[in-house]
């Protein structure tokens, strides 16, 4: 599964981050005794109450969420292989990427990673993206790919808990919290149906 949230302006990107710390300090890092510092909203230790107190907490409405659930079972065996499975998250990537309304972007588009891959991995993926997404661009608009941890970007720390919601419906049917943020759905598809 790739899922991207678009923010179409700073003012949803600051929401979206000051929701995700107001979060972890109202509800995860409470109380005089702190014995244990949570640093990070993760979505398996995360409970509904928690994530609808942080969705309720994002003042803006100018962003929206996008993905693409990859049917596993229908995958051929070559794309199981670590590289395999490496170029068929770039493509997937960009697949969904075109799913964006990018020929009306007015600024520069900034595309935060999770920083999971190793530096070839991280290069293959930057250099495939930058190949194929320049064109549906603007001119004279820059498309940037920054890989960072998780813990050091909240906007990753929001995709983990929207990604978990998806995850959830298609994995066992379960839909607590994709129905609180489902208005924000903006692309939803199946690869390999």
């Amino acid at each position: 599964m790739v899922t991207l949230l678009v923010c179409n302006s700073h003012q949803a990107r600051r929401a979206i981050e000051k929701a995700t710390k107001r979060t972890l300090k109202n509800k995860l890092n409470t109380g005089k005794k702190k014995s244990r510092i949570v640093t990070e909203l993760k979505c398996t230790k995360t409970t509904l109450r928690v994530k609808e107190y942080f969705f309720g907490h994002i003042d803006s409405d100018e962003w929206g969420i996008y993905t693409l659930v990859l049917n596993k079972p229908r995958v051929n065996a070559n794309l199981r292989t670590r590289v395999g499975r490496q170029k068929l998250y770039n493509f997937l990537s960009r697949l969904l990427i075109e799913k964006l309304p990018l020929g009306t972007v007015t600024q520069n588009v900034e595309l935060v990673v999770d920083s999971c891959k190793d530096r070839a991995e991280r290069s293959d993926f930057k250099q495939y993206l930058c190949n194929h997404l320049q064109a549906m661009l603007p001119l004279n608009t820059a498309f940037h790919i920054a890989h960072q941890q998780s813990t050091d970007a909240p906007g990753l720390q929001a995709v983990d808990l929207f990604c978990w919601g998806m995850f959830r419906k298609h994995e066992s049917g379960d839909t607590a919290w994709y129905d609180v943020f489902r208005s924000k759905v903006k692309y939803e598809d199946v690869y390999l149906p």
